[in-house]
């Protein structure tokens, strides 16, 4: 075909020259989809033959060559399937190792290597086009590339020599078949597969889109969150009161799941079904009288039968599904039931299923490295199951840093190395929601760092925003709702690009993302470049205010909301989660350590916070201009263009307001050291920016945004607390931000007029409580572990006589602590946990692991996620130690508490508050505490 087309080309200019050619030797005919390069010729009938050449065809090659015919045919051609007598041009498919693709490589001028897994070939020679692939999913790509490149010109190439073949083994999205609230009776992660919660999971049309999207981004895995999907699945002869749903639901689920499994295959897509342990159904609970899910709890006979089994027959049931298993969250996740649940429950589930099948084939079990020691799972279940991958957190639930470095690398290369195929998790984006990101440059150099810093060969992929609400965006508009994978196409454009290459030169890059841009809009290449400018500045802001200003990288932090003051200068009380600063960020200082530095004269070191408060603005401004400048020529998509400015603007607007926060809290801080309300007094016109920055902010999302963050529950802390869907909103904020400046405001004139007198604290009243346990008074010389000789040396006055338990160390380093008791009124027990240095690969349980939301879903159900009492006791020869609260009310309970070193002190009146403050019995002088500034 190549040839032909060269010689009719050629034969045609030569005729031009000579005069008008006869009208019935040929007719020369000019596509509508010529390329820029100059008109194109193809011949009358413009017949195509399309043949298989590998014997039975795969519906995965069945559905990619009907997708090249389609173009085909838009494009003008007639294709025709072609047989042993067809005369003319030809497309043929095949699999590289045939001996029909080899005889037609092998008469062919060009040479080529074998592609590798999921590559192919396409080569033009004579009137033949030929694609070969490796397997079916390389013949799939092959096609594919070859549909787009119609897509593009409008016509076949006139020579074409390409091979191609990703980089990523597994290269994923995926959605969250969850909501932002809790159902009614439920708690986190228990959400059934229904029509009423979720419609959208039983609309074939919405699943036919999303994986041709997928297909499209050469995407080959989907992920489907959910706490304990098999109650929704299949049913259990052992266990028929464990179904979630009824008989109807449950037809409806079985053909929905055989549906999205076949179609997902035949685009090439493995589905994969994620699950958290331990969690049971709420019928098997109830049946039982046990809890659904009790982070806690140990491994029983009953649980484990029940998990085996229903794995199992999952498996048996949806074969051709994968599993990715969450070890840690609903179950404690370091230690040894971790590797017996994955050994001895997990895995073997798994092979009993394929086993009723009389299948060998393994299908892909993912283990995701979450709040469980991955490598040492990995070193016991590799031996008993091959088709083993491992996930882990990129940047945590955020996006932060392209290069994360120490402890968290330093994991992701541990896990690179174990011989199977690590893959990296770009997770939930709490700091980049509910505004559209796009960054080609960000996203290029992250998977770089995936490769090259992390080892990873994988990506799983979030949604850019609004998990929880899938499939819906937060953006606020008439007539709907606007779709994920509509809205934030370029989210999964650019990080699918660069998984399947990311070794593509800057100039080819600028190229394409230039006319994808001005292609969207309707407007020049030069002004596309202006759209690609303004993602990329934008692009830095969030990632930038997050790794320098933020408390944790979980979506129990919405940044776009903003942070309070007390968040800035005391981090530290709000459970600062310090990997965010010691790994996914580049090495820097946070804004207390460089008040501190400043002070004392010392040098700084790395990323400070001045410089990123002056950056962000420099972002915000640059990408608002590119976008003004390219708005007199958008000609298509003009609704969806000025959102995206309006988003600009909003990323400009939250700039100011932190660069301005940052401004006021380094200048506040210093009166810590100095004790001058001058230096109070000079914080107050930037922390008024602020305020009015926020305002702005607040105008551009009032009527464009549903909300900040699509994870509404109680489980969100900060900048407030996110109580039955509150505070997600700019409009819920302006107020605490405009109260928080009038309340500093206020103290500076207390202090004018005061005697900075110190606050008095008084010892908290006690709730007697029946406990069979030994008790002591808590006071300095106290011995809190019975089996040692080590005594309290100093302790905060609130905690003074009260009645503290006296534990055992050695049975705590063996084992949980449980504490029975109970009380006729509502009580907080107030909990010590040492503070320890605890970096991401951790293995050490000496000290009990203080409640964290990070790792921990069920971290604040008692309300004790954040220390109320920080430095709040010492013991000779141990860490200082935080004082969580737990609440319960009247009645008989079991305190849970992790393996590892820790403390009751005592059990509290729950009516009295206890107050949150640094008691700095070990701290240093920039520890001391100016809440109180900001707190009425």
């Amino acid at each position: 075909m190549v040839r032909r087309l060269f010689l009719l080309v050629g034969l045609l200019f030569v005729l031009l020259a000579q005069g008008s050619p006869s009208a019935d030797y040929f007719h020369a005919k000019q596509h509508k989809g010529q390329s820029s390069k100059g008109p194109h010729f193809v011949l009358v009938d413009r017949k195509i033959g399309i043949e298989f050449l590998s014997g039975n065809i795969s519906p995965r090659v069945q559905w990619g060559m009907a997708r090249l015919s389609a173009s085909l045919k838009k494009a003008g051609y007639e294709v025709v399937i072609a047989g042993k007598g067809f005369k003319g041009d030809r497309i043929v498919v095949g699999n590289w190792s045939t001996p029909a693709v080899q005889l037609v490589l092998k008469n062919s001028k060009q040479r080529f290597a074998a592609p590798g897994k999921e590559g192919y070939v396409i080569s033009g020679n004579n009137n033949l086009l030929l694609i070969a692939g490796a397997d079916d999913s390389g013949i799939l790509y092959g096609c594919l590339e070859m549909a787009d490149s119609l897509t593009q010109q409008g016509h076949l190439p006139l020579s074409i020599g390409k091979t191609d073949q990703p980089q990523m083994v597994l290269r994923g999205a995926c959605i969250g078949v969850q909501k932002p609230y809790y159902l009614p009776g439920r708690t986190v992660y228990e959400y059934p597969y229904t029509p009423e919660t979720f419609p959208w999971l039983y609309d074939k049309k919405l699943w036919v889109q999303y994986l041709d999207s997928l297909a499209a981004n050469r995407m080959n895995a989907l992920f489907l969150w959910n706490g304990h999907p098999f109650a929704s699945l299949v049913k259990l002869k052992d266990y028929p009161y464990a179904v979630e749903v009824d008989d109807s639901t449950f037809r409806k689920n079985e053909e929905m799941y055989s549906f999205l499994t076949k179609e997902a295959d035949k685009r090439g897509i493995w589905v994969i079904q994620m699950f958290y342990n331990i969690i049971v159904s709420k019928p098997f609970a109830e049946h039982h009288h046990i809890k659904t899910q009790e982070r806690e709890r140990p491994i029983i006979p009953l649980i484990a039968d029940y998990t085996r089994k229903s794995i199992a027959a999952f498996v048996e049931k949806y074969p051709n599904v994968g599993l990715m298993v969450c070890l840690g969250e609903a179950m404690e996740g370091v230690g040894k039931d971790d590797i017996e649940w994955f050994t001895k429950t997990i895995i073997p589930g798994v092979k009993d299923g394929l086993s009723a099948l009389g299948k060998t084939e393994e299908p892909p079990i993912v283990l995701r490295a979450h709040d469980t020691n991955a490598p040492e799972v990995m070193q016991y279940a590799l031996p008993l199951y091959k088709n083993l991958y491992t996930e882990a957190k990129f940047n945590g639930e955020a996006l932060t840093t392209p290069r994360p470095r120490g402890s968290w690398a330093e994991l992701h290369q541990t896990l690179s190395k174990l011989g199977s195929v690590q893959i990296e998790n770009v997770h939930i984006l709490a700091n980049l929601e509910p505004f559209r990101y796009g960054s080609p440059a960000f996203i290029y150099e992250s998977v770089r760092g995936m490769h090259e810093v992390m080892g990873g060969n994988g990506l799983h992929l979030y949604p850019q925003a609004s998990y929880w609400d899938w499939p819906y965006s937060a953006d606020s508009v008439q007539g709907g709702r606007l779709l994920q994978i509509e809205r934030d196409w370029i989210w999964y454009r650019a990080w699918a690009r660069y998984a399947w290459n990311d070794e593509r030169s800057k100039a080819e890059e600028a190229v394409y993302w230039n006319q994808l841009l001005a292609t969207q809009y309707g407007c020049s290449a030069e002004d596309g470049a202006n759209i690609v400018k303004a993602y990329d500045q934008s692009g830095e802001i969030a990632p930038k205010l997050l790794r320098r200003f933020g408390i944790t990288d979980g979506n129990r932090q919405t940044l776009t909301l903003g942070m309070l003051m007390t968040q800035l200068i005391n981090p530290f009380r709000y459970g600062l989660f310090t990997l965010l600063y010691d790994s996914e960020s580049p090495e820097g200082e946070m804004i207390i350590d460089y008040v501190d530095k400043e002070m004392k004269g010392l040098p700084h070191t790395g990323e400070t916070p001045p410089a990123v408060a002056r950056e962000v603005v420099a972002h915000g401004e640059a990408a608002v201009a590119a976008l003004e400048a390219v708005a007199p020529h958008v000609t298509k998509n003009n609704a969806e263009f000025a959102r995206l400015l309006n988003d600009m603007k909003c990323y400009r607007a939250i700039a100011y307001h932190f660069s301005y926060k940052v401004k006021a809290a380094m200048q506040l801080l210093r009166y810590k050291y100095t004790g001058n309300i001058a230096d109070l007094e000079a914080a107050l016109p930037d922390l008024a920016q602020s305020v009015a920055s926020y305002k702005l902010l607040a105008d551009l999302t009032a009527g464009t945004y549903l909300y900040a963050n699509s994870m509404q529950t109680a489980q969100r802390k900060i900048p407030m607390r996110g109580v039955d869907g509150t505070f997600k909103h700019w409009t819920e904020m302006l107020p605490v931000f405009e109260k928080e400046l009038n309340t500093f405001r206020y103290k500076i004139d207390s202090l004018k007029s005061s005697s900075g007198k110190a606050i008095a604290r008084k010892p908290l009243p006690e709730q007697k409580v029946n406990a069979n346990t030994r008790w002591v008074i808590l006071k300095p010389g106290a011995m809190l572990y019975g089996d040692t000789a080590l005594l309290v040396k100093q302790l905060a006055p609130e905690l003074s006589d009260l009645l503290a338990l006296q534990f055992n160390w050695q049975q705590q380093q063996q084992g949980a602590t449980a504490v029975q008791f109970s009380c006729v009124a509502p009580v907080k027990i107030l909990v010590g946990f040492f503070k320890t240095s605890r970096g991401a690969f951790v293995t050490d349980t000496t000290f009990a692991k203080p409640p964290e939301l990070e790792t921990n879903a069920a971290a604040d159900d008692y309300g004790q996620a954040e220390a109320r009492i920080t430095n709040g006791l010492v013991i000779d020869k141990l860490p200082p130690v935080n004082i969580h609260t737990y609440l319960f009310q009247a009645g008989t309970h079991t305190l849970r508490l992790p393996k590892g070193a820790c403390l009751v002190l005592g059990f509290a009146d729950a009516a009295q508050p206890v107050p949150v403050y640094d008691a700095m019995l070990s701290g240093e002088n920039k520890s001391k505490n100016i809440d109180w500034l900001f707190e009425r």
